[in-house]
C-alpha cells in the first residue's frame, strides 16, 4: 500500500518570491508531495516564467490575479493533468486569479484537485461584502461540481469554523474570519454540499495543534495566537481515503504553515 499513498499539500506562500527566499523549495523536495496547492503567489507570469514554473521538479500550473503583487493561486504536480479549469466565475474573482482545477480523468474516473484563495475581508467592509459575494457563488459551484466529479479543495479559506479553530474565539466574534455569517456558510457546506473538512475527519478535537496561520503582530507565532484557515475538502468518497495529516511548523516559509494529507489512493 505505502506506494500508492497520493500525498498531497496546501501552502499560502505569501508570495513566491518571498516563500523561495526563506527556503520553501527546499523544503518542497525534501517533504516529496506528489501535488503541492499553493495560495497567495503575489507574482505574474513574467515573475514565473524560467524561475517558479517548476519547483523541485514539480510542474507548475497557474492563476494570476490581474492586478500586480496580489492573489495568485498554483498548483505543482508530478503527475500531467488531463485537463485545467483556469478561474470559476469568469468575473470579479477570476481577475483576482483565486481558482485553479487540474482534472486527472480517466475513463474509469472523474478526478479533480483545486487550488483555491478565498477573499479576506479584513481590511475592511467594502472586502467583507466581497466575501460574501464569493461565498455565495461559490457554493453553488462546488454543488456542482460535487453532481460531477470527485474533488479536494486545498486553500486558504479565511474562515476558522469552530471556536476549536482559533485561539482567541471570545474576542474574535465579530472579526473577518470568525464570524457567525461565514461560519454559518462552512457549517451548510459541509452539511448541505456533503463536503467533507478532512483535516477534522483525522483530528475531530484538536485546538492548539491545529492552527496554520499567526498574525505577524504580537508575537502571535511564538504565543501559538493562531487561527486554522486553511483546509482540505474533500467529496466524501476521497476524504474516506485520508490516512494522516501533517502541519508542518519547524521552518516558516509564510504566516501560514503546509498542511499536508496523504491519501490512499494513486493518480
Amino acid at each position: 500500500m505505502g506506494n500508492s499513498l497520493f500525498k498531497l499539500t496546501s501552502l499560502n506562500l505569501n508570495g513566491i518570491r518571498s516563500a523561495a527566499s526563506k527556503g520553501v523549495e527546499a523544503w518542497v523536495a525534501k517533504s516529496r508531495s506528489d501535488c503541492i496547492c499553493v495560495q497567495e503567489v503575489k507574482a505574474q507570469a513574467g515573475d514565473v516564467q524560467g524561475r517558479f514554473d517548476t519547483l523541485a521538479g514539480l510542474t507548475g500550473y497557474f492563476h494570476f490575479a490581474q492586478k500586480k503583487g496580489y492573489s495568485g493561486v498554483a498548483v505543482y504536480t508530478r503527475h500531467v493533468p488531463s485537463d485545467v479549469a483556469v478561474g470559476w466565475d469568469g468575473g470579479e474573482f477570476d481577475t483576482e486569479g483565486r481558482y485553479l482545477e487540474l482534472r486527472f480523468d480517466t475513463p474509469s474516473r472523474k478526478l479533480s484537485i483545486i487550488s483555491s484563495y478565498f477573499p479576506s475581508g479584513s481590511s475592511g467592509p467594502e472586502r467583507q461584502l466581497a466575501k460574501f459575494r464569493f461565498l455565495a457563488g461559490f457554493d453553488p459551484h462546488l454543488a456542482r461540481l460535487k453532481s460531477e466529479r470527485e474533488f479536494i479543495l486545498c486553500g486558504d479559506i479565511n474562515i476558522a469554523h469552530r471556536k476549536e479553530d482559533l485561539k482567541n474565539w471570545r474576542s474574535n466574534q465579530k472579526n473577518s474570519g470568525f464570524l457567525p455569517e461565514e461560519r454559518d456558510w462552512m457549517t451548510r457546506l459541509l452539511s448541505d454540499t456533503g463536503l467533507v473538512d478532512v483535516y477534522r475527519l483525522l483530528k475531530p478535537d484538536t485546538t492548539d495543534d491545529c492552527y496554520t496561520w499567526w498574525s505577524n503582530r504580537g508575537a502571535a507565532y511564538a504565543k501559538n495566537v493562531g487561527w486554522r484557515l486553511d483546509y482540505h475538502l474533500a467529496t466524501p468518497k476521497l476524504a474516506a481515503l485520508a490516512r494522516s495529516e501533517t502541519i508542518y511548523k519547524e521552518e516558516k516559509f509564510s504566516d501560514h504553515a503546509p498542511l499536508t494529507v496523504e491519501y490512499d489512493f494513486s493518480l
